[in-house]
């Protein structure tokens, strides 16, 4: 609509002045906020802008993780540089239990103000306990890769990462594939138990992968070898460790041997997992709870995960956006072939050939 349509006589000031009040639509910061809803299922529905989750989060002034040790994808500094962002009180409880700990660890403390508020999940446990999760769909949700959250949002992923193995090169040739770790003079190490410890089974599925399909019973059959050629050891022992590529890089890079600790990821043998955040329905500080999670996905926290060695969830929508810190993204460590992600259906079939076979193959 023009000036002339709406007036024909009046002076220009005057059509200036009717022309910004009667013409132009309301601006969207004319609209009221929603009710403050600490629970809601998104910042829109629930608090509005950022300004308003923020100030309710401050006011419960607490936030309960479980689950998260130091040492793990950067979170030690994560936790810090949220609660000195925010002044918030982070507390942590079992820094080292895993995804199904994490969950018994909230079923025993329920109804309580010490229960977990978030949870840092494997897909698995994830998807098994989507029941006991409460709806949030963050700022950055559409950035999420669809195979990386539950569509009404009660988990999804912050950051990921591929396996890959650690190698010491004064003692072990470059492996170009998990097959090469069977060499004379490697002694080869899992990070704990395949049965037991998720990246340890993700290292045995890495390796059973052929033309890009998992089979299990070639990966136990690697490790067999390895026992039967004593080459099986411990981490503390090993010249060679698949494990996780950020945890790898970050020992790497720690300054503790790091001279003598290389990463490599064998060429399209890229076995890819993400971890998934979930709220607790029924966290006692809902608010902050959500923040915690906006702060995750955020740009801000992507890249903390990234320094880390991690690979953030929304990487390539801030690599578009030109938001990615590219000098962290220059020490991953480098992948050639496309990424596997094992599914649900996958798991359970590879964990129950594990079970039934590990012990007696590997020990």
């Amino acid at each position: 609509m023009t000036i002339r349509a709406c007036v024909v006589t009046i002076s220009s000031a005057a059509v200036l002045l009717f022309a910004a009040s009667a013409c132009s639509k309301p601006s969207s910061s004319d609209k009221p906020p929603p009710p403050l809803n600490p629970r809601a299922d998104s910042l829109e529905s629930g608090f509005g802008t950022m300004d308003r989750l923020v100030d309710a989060a401050k006011k419960e002034g607490a936030l309960t993780v479980v689950g998260l040790p130091g040492g793990w994808v950067g979170y030690k500094d994560i936790i810090a540089r949220f609660s000195d962002k925010y002044g918030i009180k982070v507390t942590s409880i079992v820094p080292e239990a895993s995804s199904k700990q994490e969950i018994d660890t909230a079923a025993r403390l329920k109804g309580t103000n010490q229960a977990p508020d978030v949870f840092d999940l494997t897909l698995e446990v994830a998807v098994a306990n989507a029941k006991l999760f409460a709806p949030y769909r963050v700022t950055g949700w559409a950035d999420i890769p669809d195979e990386a959250k539950e569509q009404r949002g009660r988990w999804f992923a912050a950051y990921g990462g591929y396996m890959s193995i650690g190698y010491d090169p004064r003692k072990v040739p470059a492996p170009a594939s998990y097959g090469a770790l069977v060499r004379p003079g490697t002694i080869v190490a899992l990070p704990g138990d395949p049965r037991r410890v998720a990246s340890a089974f993700s290292a045995v599925m890495a390796a059973s992968l052929g033309n890009g399909l998992p089979d299990a019973a070639r990966g136990v059959d690697l490790f067999a070898r390895l026992k039967k050629g004593g080459m099986l050891g411990r981490p503390d022992q090993a010249t060679a460790v698949v494990d996780w590529d950020f945890m790898n890089a970050a020992r790497a890079a720690s300054g503790r041997g790091a001279a003598a600790w290389r990463v490599t990821i064998p060429k399209n043998e890229v076995l890819a997992s993400y971890y998934m955040q979930a709220i607790s329905a029924g966290a006692p500080h809902p608010a902050a709870a959500r923040l915690w999670e906006e702060f995750l996905l955020s740009d801000e926290g992507q890249n903390l995960f990234l320094k880390a060695y991690a690979r953030p969830a929304r990487m390539e929508a801030m690599e578009m956006r030109d938001t990615l810190d590219g000098d962290a993204a220059a020490r991953l460590p480098e992948a050639s072939g496309d990424p596997v992600i094992i599914n649900i259906p996958e798991q359970d079939q590879a964990k129950s050939y594990i079970t039934a076979h590990w012990a007696k193959m590997v020990g």
